[in-house]
């Protein structure tokens, strides 16, 4: 068989760097797509993938990206988007440039990687998104990346039902508070991190490689079985309570 060949999108990320390393231990070809070659490079070189720089925000960039993965391989068995941001305002602090800024790194980087990876996955494949646990319950402070975040889960079940009797299959990551570089300003803040470890059922926050676990998992071509699904891998925030 020909080697699978996966676009990851913010692979340089603590969620993305787990799942490029994970899929290229199981032989996957990994394409570590992001804004800095400078973070992306290490990686690539690390799992014998490929670095690309690509602005998610860009639907011209994210097309390029595509068509030349697709023009150098011959195929495009995957692609993850894993950009995100983390805001924590009530709406009315909330600036319009903040609302924009929102909407383009989470909703339209997801909008843009699907549009451009359903072009050229001519053989089927996995598309991933990544949504949030706020975005499935109401909490405080969150409204403009629940709203984001959202619009991604529903995204991605309209698209998985487009694009299934292509036999590409479009599924969702709805991680809780992770531990990585991009919410480091709220892990490592004491009175922070006491509210978000309370607020999750199994009393602590994931790690990076957890979330990946499920994503490597879903991205996998012998799970071929599973579309049109939002994975909750957030300690049970998003729907359990024990008090």
């Amino acid at each position: 068989m020909e080697q699978p060949v996966i676009v990851i999108l913010g692979a340089s990320g603590g969620i993305g760097s787990q799942i490029s390393q994970q899929l290229a231990h199981k032989g996957v070809k990994v394409i570590c797509a992001g804004r800095s070659l400078e973070k992306l490079t290490p990686l690539a070189e690390a799992i014998s993938g490929e670095a690309v720089q690509c602005d998610g925000t860009s639907s011209a960039e994210v097309d390029a990206l595509f068509q030349g993965v697709f023009e150098r391989y011959g195929r495009v068995d995957g692609a993850a988007n894993l950009i995100g941001s983390i805001v924590l305002k009530p709406v009315h602090l909330t600036s319009d440039e903040e609302w924009t800024r929102t909407l383009s790194l989470n909703l339209n980087s997801a909008f843009y990687l699907l549009r451009s990876a359903v072009k050229v996955m001519k053989g089927g494949g996995s598309v991933l998104l990544c949504s949030t646990a706020a975005a499935r319950i109401g909490l405080p402070n969150h409204e403009a990346i629940a709203a984001a975040k959202g619009g991604v889960s529903a995204l991605a079940l309209s698209a998985a039902a487009t694009y299934a009797p292509q036999g590409i299959r479009v599924n969702v990551l709805a991680p809780g508070l992770v531990q990585t570089p991009l919410s480091e300003r709220i892990t490592s803040n004491e009175a922070s991190r006491k509210a978000s470890l309370g607020m999750h059922p199994l009393g602590r926050l994931g790690e990076a490689e957890e979330v990946a676990r499920v994503g490597t998992f879903l991205l996998s071509p012998e799970n071929s079985w599973i579309t049109g699904q939002i994975f909750g891998v957030d300690g049970g925030l998003g729907t359990v309570r024990t008090r």
